[in-house]
């Protein structure tokens, strides 16, 4: 039993806290507004306001697959360790 609470019990590692921080970061951005409501500078003729949430997009994208690619890492080396979940 008690083999059993060590297995599911949550860690938290520096992975983990990477993995936290890319998936938190383009919420925090967008719906932090003041920091980008606003027209200047302007990128080719596009607005502050639309090209920077449009930069988000494939910002957010990239953080997404990185904390993606760390979670597999994270889980591969759980699983080899014997800590892994079980089947």
């Amino acid at each position: 039993m008690s083999e059993e609470s060590e297995v599911n019990r949550a860690v938290v590692t520096p992975a983990r806290v990477v993995i936290a921080l890319c998936l938190v970061a383009p919420f925090v951005a967008m719906l932090w507004v003041g920091s980008y409501a606003k027209i200047d500078p302007t990128f080719i003729g596009i607005p502050f306001f639309y090209w920077y949430q449009m930069l988000w997009v494939i910002i957010s994208t990239a953080l997404t697959m990185t904390a993606y690619k760390l979670w597999q890492r994270d889980q591969r080396a759980r699983t080899s360790q014997g800590g892994g979940a079980s089947k």
